[in-house]
């Protein structure tokens, strides 16, 4: 099992409208996830004062990302996004230590 994490930032102004649009994440989104060959186990997302850390225990990190990179459904899912999220192009994060 692997573990993957990613930083992205809110907006101005668009922290209510990101926490709104986290409330029902729609079922195409997360079957894009499931369906994909990575084996993804965990998935979550935390935000604090328009920071987000978005964390992932599965099994195939590539996987996973050519989903976020090239499915129809990340593609709707981006459209939502815009003008929300602060796209910087570099997400992903570096892991640093693990204790266990």
């Amino acid at each position: 099992m692997e573990r993957i994490a990613f930083h992205l930032e809110i907006a101005d102004g668009e922290r209510d409208e990101y926490r709104e649009e986290h409330e029902n994440v729609p079922e195409w989104l997360e079957e894009a996830y499931l369906d994909s060959d990575a084996g993804l186990e965990t998935y979550s997302v935390f935000e604090k004062d328009g920071h987000v850390f978005g964390f992932m225990e599965l099994e195939d990190p590539d996987a996973i990302r050519e989903v976020m990179d090239s499915s129809d459904a990340q593609a709707r899912w981006a459209e939502r996004m815009d003008g929300i999220v602060v796209d910087d192009g570099d997400q992903w994060m570096d892991e640093v230590y693990r204790m266990i």
